[in-house]
């Protein structure tokens, strides 16, 4: 089995692999103040819960250094025997970055681009549901050609309770209906149906600026549930994409 983590700003998942198939998941908080011994008695208690479980290698992407410092301390003191890799530059992910400075490119959104690249035919273009949210896009060639950041569906909501007097965070769910009767509903809806318009116009754009026919939309990342069902353009929900990709770079670097 292989054990991937996907170290975000604000939550890490974790996962056990076989052969492309994830077979046990975990999300936990991303916390900076977590040490290596920390980190070790968590993943112990995680493998614990999962049955009895031959690790044959670790698969690390990271967007918080901190945090990423005390997974090499881990892995160094708590699975030594183990081979391990971290997505940085020098590790082979097989994906060309047509960027101007490709290192600015996050470790995960290469990885979402090699696993795209793996499991799409053609362009295709990745939507990750995170602290940020984050469209990728893979050329035919499997080339990651470039994409675009915008602010994600929590700290959107976040900013609004912090600066709006009279609103406050609310349950994600779908509303009675898209023009809302009460501010719970307004909040729901503006959340909802805005961010599923934003994915689908981002999707026109670049789609129209690749010149392509039709592109494949994946969608990931812990929030992708809370808006896939109302986004039209969204052709697959691979909630475990990074997951996956990790897998694929191990494969390729051991």
């Amino acid at each position: 089995m292989l054990l991937a983590a996907d170290i975000g700003n604000s939550h890490t998942t974790v996962g056990l692999l076989r052969a492309g198939e994830v077979t046990h998941h975990w999300r936990v908080a991303t916390d900076e103040r977590r040490t290596a011994d920390e980190w070790g008695v968590l993943l112990r208690a995680l493998l614990s819960s999962s049955g009895p479980v031959q690790l044959r290698g670790v698969a690390v992407c990271a967007s918080v250094p901190s945090v990423l410092h005390e997974w090499r301390q881990m892995m160094s003191d708590y699975h030594p025997d183990v081979p391990h890799v971290v997505v940085e530059p020098g590790v082979r992910t097989g994906v060309p970055v047509l960027m101007d400075n490709p290192r600015e490119v996050g470790a995960d959104r290469i990885v979402n681009a090699l696993a795209a690249a793996q499991l799409y035919p053609g362009p295709s273009i990745v939507v990750d549901f995170g602290t940020a949210t984050t469209y990728d896009v893979v050329s035919a060639r499997g080339e990651y050609v470039g994409g675009a950041i915008a602010p994600g569906i929590e700290i959107s909501l976040e900013a609004l309770g912090r600066r709006g007097a009279q609103l406050r965070k609310v349950e994600l769910l779908r509303p009675r209906s898209v023009i809302a009767k009460n501010t719970v509903e307004a909040l729901q809806s503006g959340i909802l149906y805005g961010f599923a318009s934003q994915v689908d116009g981002m999707v026109t754009r670049m789609t129209r600026a690749l010149g392509a026919d039709r592109v494949d939309v994946v969608a990931t990342g812990g929030l992708a549930g809370i808006v896939v069902d109302e986004c039209t353009s969204v052709t697959d929900h691979q909630p475990w994409l990074t997951l996956r990709g990790l897998e694929m770079v191990f494969d390729r670097n051991t």
